[in-house]
């Protein structure tokens, strides 16, 4: 009863519309997802049923315990890439067994509260990370377009073609899988010669069924996989959590990023024991899926129950269509991903320097590695850093000195933390001021240690010289901070 009750939630508003629109976009997920498995499982070292028993249980799965509707999980190429030397050296065993263990490692960040730090991602390494993804998208489909057949390039523009135009006509069934339908009739009608789905691999020809991982159940085990399980973990939810970022951008809806973390690890250990490679959020049919008009959770359901049909009931028809076809989808995702207006000359001349080196580095660092978890961290490093930068100028310091000359006043303003405090020493006449000095923070705020460090330093420096520091204007919590740490730092300055 419990599924039933879940199958119902899968599309709480249903219509003829909706459900016509989830299914069919739930189908030109599940052929775009082939290809694409079958490549990440050759990257990572491992047969092609790996990944697309992967990507079959990992949108199940996640369809019913992930926070965000219509994103699709499977087997990426992140993950890949993270557990391929794992199998290598040790074989499918350890890889199954991190994979698990990965999973649960992301049941556990999730539960701590992993999600609530895309608070601290900056809109910046939003915008890079968006157009790191369309090129990186793009790029992937460079390699079917080189040492092909010369009738690969009219299929791929004929489809692009078609793909535009269609829509202006109607948009009863997505164009993608018109034109998915159209070039593999032709090609096979034609007798065209050109590669296929079944020239990446050969697809499986029966369900996955559950099991134990191959290994020794040891520390020595665990000892071997657990670094790679990390790795994993940290990597799938930085990648499933911006995805859910972006899709709640583009449907300007909410997700809860604390379900989709743990549903992310669920799924992944499910994936484990069914013998999948593991997987997390894939961004490129997540775009295809949603750009199809897709919202709800049961397209991501049946994007992995029609990968798994197609595979076993219809393999051998599913192995026909052209690899041209799933490119020209593939592009055209990749140019409706790209942010063109963040790169317009309009918005690059009003935009910060600061917002564009973040954003430029962001793109760079992730085409360069080819992982996007590492460009977002260290986009948001580069955006700290040009924040303190930012904020530490912004600190000043002026001195009123009383007509009689019987005292100074110092009025400080600003934001006083690691960063702008480091110079606040330097800002006063130690020798020259009179014997009282007072230091105004009235429009100031202490954010840290460092900063009560340094108004220690310069006490110290007055009271060296026999004059007397009073310090006025704290609000309430640089007071509290103030009073906790004065006196206490002696040794850090």
């Amino acid at each position: 009863m419990s599924t039933i009750t879940n199958l119902y939630r899968l599309a709480p508003k249903w219509s003829p519309k909706v459900l016509r629109t989830e299914v069919l976009a739930g189908l030109v997920v599940a052929l775009a997802l082939i290809p694409e498995a079958i490549s990440f499982s050759i990257i990572a070292g491992v047969d092609p049923s790996l990944g697309l028993y992967a990507s079959f249980t990992m949108a199940v799965v996640i369809s019913f315990v992930g926070g965000r509707p219509a994103m699709i999980s499977a087997a990426t190429g992140a993950v890949a890439l993270v557990v391929a030397p794992l199998a290598r050296e040790h074989g499918v065993g350890y890889l199954i067994a991190a994979v698990i263990l990965g999973g649960l490692f992301q049941i556990a960040l999730g539960g701590l509260g992993v999600a609530k730090l895309m608070r601290f991602v900056p809109r910046s390494v939003m915008v890079g990370f968006v157009n790191a993804l369309a090129i990186l998208i793009f790029m992937a489909q460079v390699p079917e377009l080189i040492d092909v057949p010369w009738p690969v390039y009219p299929l791929v523009a004929g489809a692009l073609v078609l793909m535009v135009l269609l829509p202006r006509l109607t948009k009863v069934v997505p164009a993608p899988l018109i034109s998915i339908i159209a070039l593999t009739a032709l090609t096979i009608g034609a007798g065209i010669a050109v590669p296929t789905v079944g020239d990446k691999g050969d697809l499986p020809s029966s369900l996955p069924v559950p099991g134990l991982p191959d290994v020794p159940f040891s520390m020595s085990t665990l000892s071997v996989i657990a670094p790679y399980a990390l790795a994993l973990a940290l990597v799938g939810l930085m990648e499933s959590l911006m995805t859910a970022k972006l899709v709640d951008d583009l449907t300007d809806t909410h997700s809860n990023k604390t379900r989709e973390s743990i549903g992310q690890g669920i799924a992944n250990v499910v994936t484990g024991f069914f013998g999948g490679m593991g997987g997390c959020a894939m961004i490129g049919q997540t775009m295809i899926n949603v750009k199809s008009g897709a919202r709800t959770r049961l397209s991501t359901f049946l994007a992995g129950v029609f990968l798994m049909a197609l595979c076993v009931a219809v393999g051998p028809l599913v192995s026909r269509i052209p690899m041209a076809a799933l490119v020209a989808v593939m592009v055209l995702v990749a140019v409706g991903t790209f942010d063109w207006h963040s790169v317009a000359r309009a918005t690059l001349r009003r935009m910060p320097v600061g917002e564009i080196t973040v954003m430029v580095v962001t793109v760079a660092v992730v085409v360069a590695t080819d992982n996007l978890a590492i460009g977002v961290i260290v986009g948001t490093i580069t955006a700290m850093v040009v924040f303190a930068r930012r904020v530490a100028r912004l600190a000043t310091v002026e001195p009123l000195l009383d007509p009689d000359g019987s005292q100074v006043v110092y009025t400080v303003t600003g934001e006083l933390f690691f960063a702008s405090s480091n110079d606040l020493v330097y800002q006063f006449d130690y020798a020259g001021d009179p014997d009282k000095v007072i230091i105004d923070l009235a429009a100031a705020h202490i954010w840290d240690a460092s900063s009560v460090a340094a108004l220690d330093a310069i006490t110290t420096k007055y009271a060296a010289r026999g004059k007397t520091v009073e310090i006025i204007g704290l609000n309430g919590p640089s007071a509290k901070l103030h009073g906790n740490l004065t006196g206490e730092l002696a040794g850090s300055h």
